[in-house]
């Protein structure tokens, strides 16, 4: 079994200087994060748990990952936290835990681990991107959604802050995003230039806007069905390490599949990615050698209709996370350096022939 060793501060430093890092291994910090007040349904908080009973740990070290486990995070629910705008839901509460959850990252990343992220709601990219790019100014964010979530809390029509990180971290927003109680600590520390989604298929009209506006490089399900999955994900590593090697942060939610394999999620939407796409993401983004942080989102088991489908769900999430440390589906092998030769026999030629 191959040996993993840290890297993800080395990376950050290195991508920065142009140098290519090769045949990767991993040390990987794995923090819970259950939050759940970025959206209005119950269940999502269970995310972690779930992946955990799923084998997640288990199947990473199956890979030959050193995982640090750092548990799940104690998000502190404020009292009275009145809505922002008459519309804005829970803004002091998901303010607050991102930024113990910004933290945290930044602490494992600064450790020289890859640092995965199980939510919870999407709105802990607010934390979790903040806190890797303190460690990697430079980070390229991959956004795997069947949602912009870019919303700003101006333009929500939900008042979910699960559909809006995103116009947090982007500095071409800045003026655009109000100051929420509980945000005075965020600061953008994203370019449009860093973004790349892939997976497009429900975009609010203010989100389009910005998208188109702010020249925001995106590969929506007709897309993916227009050029195939292998030439989006050329374009993907063109924009984001065109000119030069830079980490990458994952920010993967679950409902990007299509509803029939990841049923167990708040907002499902018809005609997403197949297995086959989501797997081939996960191995190109791993081949890069540039993976630095990843976030699973979105898995709710409250939300299967049976055991069965918040399995399947489960399962899938482990599997994209598994695969962007190395399995694959050549089989996930450990180290072969050469074939055995045959020993000397167990039974000499004239023991044989007396036998016979």
């Amino acid at each position: 079994m191959a040996l993993c060793r840290s890297f993800a501060r080395l990376l950050c430093k290195q991508a920065d200087a142009g140098l290519q890092l090769t045949k990767q291994a991993h040390s990987v910090a794995l923090v819970g994060a259950p939050l759940s007040r970025g959206q209005k349904r119950r269940g999502v908080d269970h995310g972690p748990a779930t992946l955990r009973a799923a084998g997640l740990v288990e199947r990473l070290a199956g890979l030959g990952c050193q995982v640090y486990d750092f548990g799940d995070l104690n998000f502190t629910q404020v009292p009275n936290d009145e809505l922002y705008n008459n519309l804005v839901l829970y803004p002091r509460s998901v303010g607050l835990a991102s930024q113990v959850l910004a933290d945290t990252v930044s602490r494992a990343v600064a450790a020289g681990h890859s640092c995965v992220t199980i939510g919870g709601d999407h709105s802990l990219a607010l934390g979790s991107v903040s806190g890797h790019a303190r460690q990697c100014p430079h980070v390229g964010v991959i956004w795997v959604d069947a949602h912009a979530d870019i919303n700003t809390p101006l333009t929500t029509q939900s008042g979910s802050l699960h559909g809006q990180p995103l116009s947090f971290l982007l500095r071409e927003l800045q003026d655009k995003v109000p100051q929420l109680p509980g945000f005075s600590w965020l600061k953008p520390c994203l370019s449009a230039s860093d973004i790349v989604y892939i997976g497009l298929r429900d975009v609010d009209p203010a989100e389009y806007y910005i998208l188109k506006n702010y020249d925001i490089q995106y590969f929506s399900m007709r897309d993916i069905d227009r050029l195939g999955i292998q030439k989006v994900m050329e374009r993907t590593f063109e924009q984001l390490m065109g000119r030069r090697q830079r980490p990458i942060h994952l920010s993967f939610d679950i409902d990007a599949f299509d509803p029939s394999l990841a049923p167990a999620t708040g907002t499902p939407v018809l005609g997403g990615l197949t297995y086959r796409e989501g797997m081939y993401i996960a191995e190109e983004i791993h081949n890069t050698g540039m993976l630095s942080a990843v976030d699973m989102v979105e898995v709710n088991p409250l939300l299967g209709a049976s055991q069965e489908e918040v399995n399947a769900t489960a399962s899938l999430a482990v599997d994209v996370i598994a695969t962007c440390f190395g399995q694959t589906r050549e089989g996930a092998h450990t180290a072969f350096d050469e074939l055995p030769t045959p020993s000397s026999p167990d039974e000499s030629d004239s023991e044989e022939q007396v036998r016979i």
